[in-house]
């Protein structure tokens, strides 16, 4: 990571309270979350107990929200992913908590970003062919009194970038 953005992570991570070993655990964690509690304490230097207790108290702050599996969309037979862009009518943005929650439950929703700029959201959805992934833009979301405009970006491959902070 570059100098000035470290810097700005120390800076805004000890203005929220967190020290150096907060940040040893939340990156360590961040490249792997099922490192254990052993080997975790050793790499923040710290006892097994008191890494425990760090770990337990970033979850109570809400600094670590959750730990999870990551699945292979293609593994479960959805071999097209992509990013779709979505402008909604200036009427329809009084309610744009309901449409994310409406695009957080379509089944081939990975995640859902809110924007600032020209589009609304960005919604990162992964389908099994070419057909259901014009069917959920064409025949679902275009035709949604809201939706003023789509685009669609196929991702040809993913990289994880650097884990960590």
């Amino acid at each position: 990571m570059p100098a000035s953005v470290s810097s700005a992570v120390s800076e805004a991570a000890a203005q929220s309270g967190l020290d150096a070993v907060d940040l040893t655990l939340l990156d360590e964690l961040s490249r792997n979350g099922r490192i254990s509690n052993t080997d975790l304490a050793a790499r923040a230097g710290v006892a097994e107990s008191t890494c425990l207790k760090r770990v337990r108290a970033l979850q109570t702050r809400g600094v670590i929200v959750g730990f999870h599996a990551e699945i292979s969309p293609a593994a479960m037979g959805l071999h097209l992913e992509a990013l779709i862009t979505i402008r909604l009518h200036s009427h329809a943005r009084g309610d744009l908590r309901r449409f994310q929650a409406y695009l957080e439950d379509l089944s081939a929703t990975q995640r859902v970003y809110f924007l600032a700029g020209d589009r609304d959201f960005m919604v990162h959805v992964a389908v099994p062919d070419a057909a259901a992934l014009r069917e959920l833009v064409s025949d679902t979301l275009s035709l949604r009194p809201e939706v003023a405009s789509t685009s669609t970006s196929l991702i040809f491959a993913q990289a994880a970038g650097r884990r960590g902070l």
